[in-house]
């Protein structure tokens, strides 16, 4: 039987040491989040190691700077998926408790839905509803898979994509930053519906706020804004940067970072700013969709990306004008500037970019003397 426990509710796994991890997430939440509303199912270690077969290899579904994740089958048969805190990632508890206090009230269809944790002895698991069709990275960037995203598809996915990050920026309780959207991060469900994921990172805005500094810049190569890589300076619109290269991503069927072309040195940003302006956009598009692509569709969606992937954040549109110009024909469209980060090309990408955790970086940023 599956145990667990609410702040309401005691019963089976509940310690001192869970006690102090609750205060350690209500104080890490601060003012800007009801500590009423962070209710959430505590299970104990016995049923999630029961679900995952005591965590066998056979059951590892992926591997990250946080540590191991699991699949996993409560008694009821319903699947589940385990994050669990490698024991020497100091990071990962910042992560951890960072990622309970941003995802545990959010509910959206193209947000991943936390089911509950487990805080126990040195052990610390995040659940979540399991994802069959793993992540986007697993079929677009796959020369059989991608044949799976027909035109039509990859629309569903890009506008389900935009609708979940204007719920985390707009639409929620909370005003959402999310820092690491990339195609590793948009999981897709049995019907390859999509479900942004992995919040450790997220901050949160309060009141007017609407841009933030950190020395800590935490992110992945190729989909970080200029402002941010640069100067760990953070807002909604670096948000919709990382958007616009993920949306390159899915029309071409290429990975921004590692791209190569034999004309020039610039990266896939570049190299569809350069179709863009010579009328040749729909050339960027992958070459398995010409059966099934709406040109005028595609030509849309490749100048909204690079509307979002503009140099100056203040020319980027807002996640709901994004919203807006890629479900409304009708709206017109302005002209794109230069985009930022357009050059890049790096003795350790790979020729296929197939590559995309080594890209992961954490840099801190020397202050100025």
């Amino acid at each position: 039987m599956t145990s667990y426990v609410t702040k309401k509710k005691v019963i089976q796994g509940w310690t001192p040491s869970n006690r102090r991890f609750i205060i350690l997430v209500l104080s890490h939440a601060g003012s800007r989040v009801d500590k009423e509303d962070l209710e959430l199912p505590l299970f104990d270690f016995v049923t999630i190691a029961s679900a995952t077969s005591n965590f066998s290899n056979s059951n590892k579904i992926g591997e990250g700077g946080f540590g191991l994740v699991y699949k996993g089958e409560l008694f009821r048969g319903q699947e589940i998926a385990v994050k669990r805190l490698s024991s020497n990632s100091k990071q990962g508890v910042e992560e951890f408790k960072n990622e309970v206090v941003m995802i545990a009230k959010l509910q959206h269809r193209n947000l991943v839905r936390l089911l509950g944790y487990c805080v126990e002895r040195d052990e610390r698991m995040l659940i979540y509803e399991f994802m069959p069709n793993k992540s986007l990275d697993c079929f677009i960037f796959d020369q059989s898979k991608r044949m799976v995203l027909t035109w039509p598809k990859r629309f569903e996915i890009v506008m389900g994509i935009s609708r979940g990050l204007l719920y985390l920026h707009q639409d929620s309780r909370l005003r959402i930053i999310h820092r690491d959207l990339k195609s590793s991060n948009i999981l897709l469900d049995n019907e390859l519906n999509p479900k942004i994921s992995d919040f450790g990172i997220a901050k949160m805005f309060g009141g007017d706020q609407v841009e933030a500094k950190t020395k800590r810049v935490v992110g992945t190569y190729g989909y970080m804004s200029p402002e941010y890589a640069m100067d760990g300076k953070f807002s909604m619109k670096s948000d919709v940067f990382s958007f616009g290269v993920l949306l390159l991503e899915i029309i071409s069927g290429k990975r921004n970072r590692g791209f190569n072309h034999p004309d020039h040195y610039h990266n896939l940003l570049g190299h569809a700013w350069l179709l863009w302006n010579n009328g040749k956009a729909l050339e960027l598009m992958d070459p398995s969709l010409e059966d099934s692509c709406v040109e005028a569709q595609v030509g849309r969606c490749i100048q909204v990306g690079l509307l979002c992937v503009q140099k100056h954040p203040e020319d980027r549109p807002a996640v709901s004008s994004v919203v807006l110009m890629l479900g409304n024909e009708e709206v017109t469209l302005p002209k794109p500037k230069e985009p930022g980060f357009f050059t890049e090309r790096s003795s350790c990408d790979t020729e296929d970019g197939t590559s995309s955790t080594k890209n992961s970086v954490t840099i801190t940023i020397p202050e100025a003397r």
